[in-house]
């Protein structure tokens, strides 16, 4: 039986290079998928993975002030480029890719042909991420820019009644368990989210009344996942690195609703 590479290099590695821990940093949107490719990496290799999520652009900002991991993987491909520009780490490797839907509360008559007609309604509470601190709320003002070519003055209209209610470093935690976009409309405070694809599924899981409305082509924005290992990590998170691109983690990562990142 052939061996894949990936398993011959872990398998090469030293009694002590077995027993380090991977750190992660990871975007919030990657954590039911990375969680799970960790699982498998750990099992393959025997090593452990730590985590932890966030926004990408805050978890950016605190390993440009020296905070210290091995892997840093976000939401778009610029926060990662950032730090090897600054010379903190290697290449960036797309790994994954996901989509902008919008995530309506119950009852909330909204489909693809007029959703911006429903964003731009006074009476339609608009929802989104923060821009710079999460990508998903840039993701979020680029479909709000696209919007504008349809119907002139709707970019202002919607970046002035979009509620930032994701993202930023003092943004409402919810409970234990619950995803942060379905909780907000299931308590009332958005009627429509702009969010990733993979996020609405998960909100959906947990409040099945809530809509999953396709972004029309038009007004469609993709997200590509960056990521990359910092200066002077052990072998190992070069390893998961490898781990997280190849045919394995790849069907995890689509496995949770993500697209293929090759």
């Amino acid at each position: 039986m052939r061996i894949p590479a990936i398993a011959l290099a872990m398998l090469a590695m030293t009694a002590p290079a077995m027993s380090e821990t991977v750190q992660l940093y990871a975007a919030g949107s990657l954590k039911g998928a990375l969680t799970d490719v960790a699982k498998a990496y750990e099992a393959a290799s025997g090593k452990k993975v730590e985590s932890k999520w966030g926004a990408s652009g805050l978890l950016k900002n605190e390993i440009a002030g020296g905070a210290k991991t091995d892997l840093f993987a976000s939401a778009n491909m610029e926060h990662p480029q950032a730090l090897h520009d600054a010379g903190k780490s290697g290449p960036v490797i797309l790994f994954a890719r996901n989509r902008l839907c919008a995530l309506v509360k119950p009852g909330l008559k909204v489909d693809s042909a007029n959703l911006l007609e429903q964003m731009l309604d006074p009476n339609v509470k608009l929802g989104s991420s923060t821009p710079k601190a999460d990508p998903s709320g840039d993701y979020a003002f680029e479909v709000f820019r696209k919007a504008e070519a349809l119907k002139p003055g709707a970019q202002a209209a919607l970046e002035k009644k979009a509620l930032l209610l994701v993202g930023a470093a003092d943004s409402a935690v919810p409970p234990a368990g619950r995803t942060v976009y379905g909780w907000h409309i299931a308590e009332g405070r958005i009627d429509v989210f702009l969010t990733y694809c993979t996020n609405a599924m998960a909100a959906r899981q947990e409040n099945p009344g809530q809509q999953i409305v396709a972004l029309p082509e038009k007004l469609g924005v993709g997200a590509d996942y960056g990521l990359t290992v910092m200066n002077g990590a052990p072998a190992a998170a070069q390893a998961f690195a490898q781990f997280s691109v190849s045919p394995a983690g790849q069907k995890i990562l689509v496995s949770h609703g993500f697209a293929a990142g090759k």
